[in-house]
């Protein structure tokens, strides 16, 4: 079993910048819930990346485009988080669930609480 994290953001280096770029002026309209969580502006949360080193699930991150790449018949709304058993796949926790979360610390608990 591996927990898939999608990021409402694509990939590459020009994204990235205009990402970083977004979180600096206008944080309140930036449309990744789970980049504003699992982030800060120029690097990953320290509380983040603890539990993700401590962790006991196979984590795997994924860019909306190259989860697309690799799941072309998975169509959902990002960010999510998935749960991946074999071949199938199912939701953890969706867009909107998310997107009511207020910190890491929720994101993390709701996380554990889920398995």
């Amino acid at each position: 079993m591996k927990l898939l994290f999608i990021y409402n953001a694509n990939s590459g280096k020009l994204n990235a910048l205009f990402h970083v770029g977004h979180k600096l002026i206008s944080p309140s309209t930036y449309n990744c819930r789970l980049c504003t969580l699992t982030h800060d502006v120029f690097s990953e949360n320290s509380t983040w990346k603890n539990f993700r080193s401590q962790s006991p699930f196979d984590m795997e991150f994924y860019h909306k485009d190259e989860f697309e790449s690799k799941f072309p018949n998975v169509k959902m709304l990002y960010p999510t988080i998935l749960k991946l058993n074999g071949n199938e796949i199912s939701t953890v926790l969706s867009a909107d669930v998310l997107n009511e979360i207020s910190d890491i610390e929720v994101l993390i608990e709701r996380l554990k609480q889920s398995f």
